[in-house]
C-alpha cells in the first residue's frame, strides 16, 4: 500500500547543473524501483533530449502530446501521460520542441509556475500518483525554474568525482535562491553518489568529502558504475526489467526503500 494514499502526491525533482551526473538514469530507474515496491509513480520528463521518456521505451513517434503542450497550450497531466512496461509507471514525456518554450513564454506572467499549476489540477483524479519525480535539464532554465517551483524536494545525483564539491556548492547557492523567490517549502530530500567505482581510490575519497560536508542529507546507499546500468537504455529498459539481479539494479531498490523511509520519517516530524 502506499505510503501516500491519503495525502497529495510527492514531488520530486532530480536536478544538477552540471551534466552526466547519472541525473535522467536516477529519474529512470529510481522510479522504476518504487513503482516495483507499490508506489504509483509519474515521471515528468522536462529535458527536451527526452533521454527519460526513451529509457522507459517511449518513442519518439508515440509522444502525440509532450510536456511542451502542458506548459505551453495548458495540457493536462492525464492527456500526456503514458504508460510504460513498468506497472504503476508512467510518463510524461518530452520533444525537442521543449527548446523553443522559453521563448514562447517570456511574456507570460505565470512562466515559471505553469507545472505547479498542472500538477495542482491533476489532483484527485486518476491514477493518483504517490509520487511524482521531475527529470530537469542540466541547467538552470525556465524548465528547471519549473520543476523547482513545483517540487516539496529535490534529490541530487552527485558523481563520485573531484569537482563533485564545487558544483555542489553552486547548487545548493542556485535552490537558496529558488526557496527565497519562487518556493519557500522546497527541501533537499537527498544527495546520492552516482557511478562510483570502488577499485578507485579517489571514488572513495570523495564520498568521504561529500559525507563529511553535507552528513545526514547523503543517502546512505551508493550507486555503482555499473555496465548493466549502461547498456539498458539502448534497450528502451530500465536497468531493473534488463537485469534485475545487477549490482545497479539493487542499487535503485535500496535507494527507493531509502528514499520511503526518508518520507515517513519526514510525515511522522511535526511541521
Amino acid at each position: 500500500m502506499s505510503i501516500n494514499a491519503d495525502i497529495r502526491p510527492r514531488v520530486i525533482a532530480l536536478a544538477n547543473q552540471k551534466g552526466g551526473v547519472g541525473k535522467t538514469t536516477t529519474a529512470i530507474n529510481l522510479s522504476t524501483a518504487l513503482a516495483a515496491i507499490g508506489e504509483e509513480v509519474l515521471v515528468v520528463d522536462l529535458d527536451p533530449q527526452g533521454n527519460a521518456s526513451t529509457g522507459l521505451g517511449i518513442d519518439a513517434e508515440d509522444r502525440e502530446l509532450s510536456t511542451y503542450d502542458l506548459l505551453r497550450d495548458g495540457a493536462s497531466l492525464k492527456d500526456i501521460s503514458i504508460p510504460t512496461a513498468v506497472p504503476r509507471l508512467s510518463v510524461a514525456p518530452s520533444t525537442l520542441d521543449l527548446l523553443g518554450l522559453e521563448t514562447e513564454v517570456s511574456h507570460v506572467e505565470d512562466r515559471n509556475f505553469r507545472l505547479k499549476k498542472a500538477i495542482a489540477a491533476h489532483l484527485g483524479r486518476e491514477p493518483d500518483y504517490s509520487y511524482i519525480m521531475i527529470d530537469c535539464p542540466p541547467s538552470l532554465n525556465l524548465l528547471t525554474l519549473n520543476a523547482l517551483a513545483a517540487a516539496d524536494s529535490v534529490i541530487v545525483p552527485l558523481q563520485t568525482e573531484f569537482f563533485a564539491l564545487e558544483g555542489l556548492s553552486q547548487l545548493l547557492q542556485t535552490l537558496e535562491q529558488v526557496r527565497a523567490s519562487i518556493n519557500n517549502r522546497l527541501t533537499v530530500q537527498g544527495i546520492v553518489m552516482t557511478m562510483y567505482d570502488k577499485r578507485n581510490n579517489l571514488s572513495e575519497q570523495v564520498v568521504s568529502d561529500v559525507r563529511e560536508t553535507l552528513g545526514e542529507l547523503v543517502y546512505e546507499t551508493i550507486i555503482p558504475r555499473n555496465v548493466r546500468i549502461s547498456e539498458a537504455p539502448s534497450f528502451g529498459k530500465p536497468v531493473l526489467l534488463y537485469d534485475i539481479n545487477c549490482a545497479g539494479s539493487q542499487a535503485y531498490l535500496k535507494l527507493a526503500s531509502e528514499l520511503i523511509q526518508r518520507e515517513k520519517a519526514l510525515q511522522r516530524s511535526p511541521n
